[in-house]
């Protein structure tokens, strides 16, 4: 066997190996795929607990979203 012939042969199997990892998933399978770390939303228990570490850090309880802590500043 040539080189070319090799290198072709390389090419297509590599190409093909490429390739097939190449799939379209549909929008009701992404939920499934995706990872959990990536979601947006907070784990429950893990939003918990970073109010309460917010809540000690600023000194306040309550009152989420709105500006201002129990520094006195706003």
């Amino acid at each position: 066997m040539s080189l070319r012939a090799v290198f072709l042969i390389a090419l297509i199997v590599s190409s093909g190996a490429v390739l097939g990892g190449c799939v379209r998933v549909a929008a009701h399978q992404r939920e499934y795929l995706a990872r959990p770390a990536m979601n947006p939303e907070a784990d429950p228990l893990e939003q918990k607990l970073d109010t309460h570490v917010t809540e000690y850090r600023e000194g306040s309880i309550g009152g989420s979203g709105v500006g201002g802590g129990g520094c006195g500043c706003n």
